[in-house]
């Protein structure tokens, strides 16, 4: 079967597509006849080496992919099932990009009567980490105040959508060309992040109970300056300049909070815990509002160094076997 794979760390263009042997499904694994795997930032690091993990051999690239159950010993999984995942490519499992992937039981997820695919694949990484982000690193509660700065990315709309279901106060950071979007999906307050926004926030007496930065260009002072007593700031991407300055006795006089996280090392329960969730929020038209690229296998290193440019950063990369 055909797999894009790579033999060494590097560049995008080490990426090839390699005719490899195919897998086949065990008592702890399900077959699946992939359908479309997503693109992710997080997939260039591990390509590039940048981060550390175990790889199986070969190294066939990518995590996150929907398709067709073909063989299976489980019977929460049937033949025919359509079916996804976002945790493959790492800690030694077997890449998504490839025709066919045995992706163990604990892993995989139904994809709900009545959801497109496509949407869907292309949405699972981002709505992971806000679902994950949300409920266990925050640990946020009804009735709390959450700013989202660069909140018309893919990650920052997941967090509004979400959050503004769990009835937090979601204020937003954005282009005011995306203000409109970001009030749409349940931003109480928009404020452009050209124009000096923490000060505006201040005068309009916002404080936060949780603020997170999704495009790491916001210094954690301002951050923690805008935080309630006991407030917490949450890193998913580390600053640009990876510089941390800040009053360390008004952090620790307020009791204030700094944590980061990287889906990579959510744990299994987690990440099922999330599946749920997203599964329910696919299923009432939520999450599935990316710009949805498509493209193919022999297009991976293309797409790879489209996400490094950084040229857009709200589109989808998906790619389909042929």
């Amino acid at each position: 079967m055909k797999a894009v794979i790579f033999d060494d760390f590097g560049s995008p263009d080490v990426l090839r597509i390699a005719d490899v042997q195919r897998p086949v499904a065990t008592t702890a694994t399900v077959l699946v006849k992939v359908m479309a795997v997503a693109v992710n930032h997080v997939d260039t690091f591990v390509r590039s080496g940048a981060f550390k993990t175990a790889l199986a051999a070969p190294h066939v690239a990518g995590r996150d992919l929907v398709g067709e159950v073909v063989a299976s010993s489980q019977p929460d999984f049937q033949i025919g099932d359509q079916v996804w995942t976002n945790s493959m490519g790492y800690e030694g499992r077997m890449g998504a990009t490839a025709e066919y992937v045995a992706v163990p039981t604990d892993r995989l997820y139904h994809v709900p009567d009545g959801v497109a695919p496509m949407p869907l694949v292309a949405a699972v990484h981002s709505a992971a980490t806000a679902a994950i982000v949300l409920n266990d690193v925050m640990e946020i509660r009804r009735g709390q105040t959450l700013l989202i700065e660069g909140a018309a990315g893919n990650v920052g709309r997941k967090l509004i959508q979400l959050a503004h279901q769990m009835g937090v106060t979601v204020v937003t950071t954005a282009s005011p060309r995306d203000f409109a979007r970001c009030q749409q999906l349940g931003s109480t307050a928009c404020y452009d992040y050209h124009a000096g926004f923490a000060d505006q926030l201040t005068t309009d007496q916002w404080t936060f109970d949780h603020v997170i930065d999704t495009s790491g260009r916001v210094p954690l002072a301002i951050n923690l300056a805008l935080l309630r007593l006991g407030g917490q700031v949450t890193l998913i991407t580390a600053p640009q300049d990876n510089q941390f300055e800040f009053p360390v006795r008004q952090f620790y006089m307020s009791q204030q909070r700094i944590t980061g996280f990287v889906i990579s090392h959510a744990t299994v329960d987690q990440l099922a815990q999330a599946a749920s969730r997203l599964n329910r929020a696919f299923s009432a038209g939520l999450l599935l509002d990316d710009q949805v690229s498509q493209r193919y296998f022999k297009d991976a290193a293309q797409c790879h160094a489209q996400l490094e440019a950084g040229t857009d950063h709200h589109q989808r990369f998906v790619l389909l076997p042929s």
